[in-house]
């Protein structure tokens, strides 16, 4: 695990290299807006998820014409994200549960979130970061990822993942931690090809050498097959 300086010294790279402020790759413009986005956005990317919320959102306006969604109509809106039934399903309950129990408003606990049909922690975690400014560990698949090679983290699990970053990171930084890790993966921590070369993270990072080990590795086996 990393001291404290080393940690200090990572958020502050980050800092230098990624934006501070409040950012959500999931578009929205309403608080239940981003609580649907992010249903919608499991095994999907958020480029997609951002081509279908819409038409979706157009097509049903508020929580009232959702919970009534006839399910084949809302599963055509967005069938092009994959797990579209499952989906529509937890969309409809989520809607009516919103209305029925909180009067149609998010709540902001955790425990009442992960209520919410289709709502784990990473959910949960998301909505209470960017809709009600509390500090949230939200561990996808790039905070997975990359929170290991930095170091970070022994886990695989999301949950204790969560919890390894909550008692390491400083609180100010949680929910920005995402975002900034998020940019890092889509840009230089690819999980396939990782840009060691160009990373501004490279000294905080215990697996570089091994991404670079294995990186020569399929190069060879490569060149061996096409030989």
């Amino acid at each position: 695990m990393k001291s404290c300086e080393e940690i200090d010294g990572l958020m502050a790279r980050l800092d230098e290299i990624y934006p501070t402020e409040g950012i959500c790759y999931l578009t929205y413009e309403q608080p239940w807006h981003l609580l649907i986005a992010t249903i919608l956005s499991a095994q999907c990317t958020d480029s997609r998820v951002n081509m279908v919320t819409p038409g979706l959102f157009e097509k049903y306006p508020d929580l009232e014409t959702l919970a009534c969604a006839h399910m084949d109509e809302l599963e055509g809106c967005i069938k092009s994200t994959g797990f579209y039934h499952s989906k529509a399903v937890h969309i409809i309950e989520t809607a009516q549960v919103l209305l029925s129990k909180f009067g149609g408003e998010l709540p902001r606990s955790m425990e009442s979130l992960t209520e919410l049909p289709g709502v784990g922690r990473k959910t949960a975690n998301l909505i209470r970061g960017h809709i009600f400014g509390i500090p949230s560990i939200i561990v996808d698949t790039h905070v997975k990822r990359i929170s290991g090679k930095l170091g970070l983290t022994d886990n695989t699990d999301p949950y204790k993942i969560e919890m390894d970053l909550s008692r390491l990171l400083p609180e100010e930084h949680w929910t920005r931690y995402n975002t900034q890790i998020i940019a890092h993966g889509r840009t230089v921590c690819l999980a396939r090809s990782p840009k060691c070369e160009a990373c501004q993270l490279a000294e905080f990072c215990d697996a570089r050498e091994l991404d670079k080990y294995e990186g020569n590795k399929r190069k060879e086996e490569s060149i061996q097959t096409r030989v």
